[in-house]
């Protein structure tokens, strides 16, 4: 199964950004989106930034993942 991840741009260069999901960064090529800038939300998948979201969807996407792993892990306890 192959999921995509919302992460923040912390960085840009060229078409490849730094991107921040969940504490953790790597790299995404943002080639296919236009407009992207540091602070942005975009949704990342197998290396690709796909879809670039309002930061008001960022955060909600974010916060939601963060509840679904606390639940998580409150089930594994």
């Amino acid at each position: 199964m192959c999921l995509a991840i919302p992460a923040k741009v912390v960085e840009i260069q060229g078409e490849i950004a730094k991107v921040d999901i969940l504490g953790n960064q790597t790299v995404a090529d943002i080639s296919v989106l236009e407009d992207v800038e540091v602070g942005s939300y975009v949704l990342v998948h197998a290396g690709f930034a796909i879809h670039k979201y309002s930061h008001e969807e960022g955060e909600e996407n974010l916060k939601l993942i963060h509840e679904v792993l606390e639940k998580a892990q409150n089930l594994s306890s």
